[in-house]
């Protein structure tokens, strides 16, 4: 009897503790169903600016929710250390492959140059950079003043349309606050095509950058304009010819011959 009573509290005892198990079972999927799944990716402990290199020990994992696609995300700190960076990078962002100049492309300036593209520096000052309104990442218009064979006059062309300034003076980076400041080097960020356009304009003639919205990527017919458009003008009229000035007239005189029935007139001078 003794031995039937512990069977049954064995089995009572095995049934409670398989329903307990059950229950709290229930309540972690429960609570891991209501919470969003995440994945990991790289990201910096100290904010990082553009042309830094990624050191293995200011990187860590941050975890980003799988349901908010992330694009270029990486996930694994040996990809990333030992590379510059092209972009701004703050704590706790997920850094994105974009960010990152290709392995080998170098530090500072050289890791924001595209493949393609060239950084071509022109000189400036106060008045031709904009009174010191030109930041990495404006974009301008590249005129000339130059003399040439055709005109006397001076001619202003359009050289270049819509180029990106890379840097201003040695700043990579614009001023978060947007002070001006005047600087004695654009540099700009162009195709091997565009920087001997603008070298061989540099060596011309007057170099003037005018100042465009950075979402305004349109083009204008690149003609140029001579001072006589400028002022439009237009030619002198002739001034009437004095009655002094003018050739003395020839008199001439008339004869007239009359023989019977006939008539004849002859003119002398």
């Amino acid at each position: 009897m003794n031995a039937k009573r512990i069977v049954m509290a064995l089995l009572l005892a095995l049934l409670i503790s398989g329903l307990c198990t059950f229950v709290l079972a229930r309540r972690v999927m429960r609570r891991a169903a209501g919470r969003p799944q995440t994945r990991s990716y790289v990201t910096v402990t100290k904010a990082v600016l553009p042309g830094e290199i990624l050191k293995a020990e200011n990187l860590s994992l941050v975890e980003w929710p799988v349901s908010i696609a992330l694009q270029g995300g990486i996930d694994r700190t040996e990809e990333v250390s030992g590379r510059a960076t092209v972009y701004p990078i703050s704590v706790g962002q997920p850094i994105l492959s974009a960010y990152l100049a290709a392995p080998g492309s170098g530090i500072g300036l050289t890791a924001k140059i595209p493949d393609g593209m060239r950084a071509t520096a022109l000189k400036s000052n106060e008045v031709i950079g904009v009174a010191g309104f030109l930041y990495p990442g404006s974009h301008v218009d590249v005129l000339v003043t130059y003399h040439n064979e055709v005109s006397p006059t001076p001619m202003t062309q359009i050289v270049l349309q819509d180029a990106e300034v890379l840097t201003a003076g040695q700043k990579i980076e614009p001023d978060p606050q947007g002070k001006p400041e005047a600087v004695s080097v654009v540099t700009l960020l162009l195709t091997p095509e565009d920087a001997q356009r603008v070298v061989l304009a540099s060596t011309q003639g007057t170099v003037q950058f005018v100042l465009r919205n950075s979402a305004d990527h349109g083009t204008v017919e690149d003609l140029p304009i001579d001072l006589r458009q400028l002022s439009k003008m237009t030619p002198a009229p002739t001034a009437p010819v004095k009655a002094a000035d003018a050739a003395p007239r020839v008199k001439s005189y008339t004869v007239e011959t009359i023989a019977g029935d006939k008539r004849q007139v002859n003119s002398f001078n």
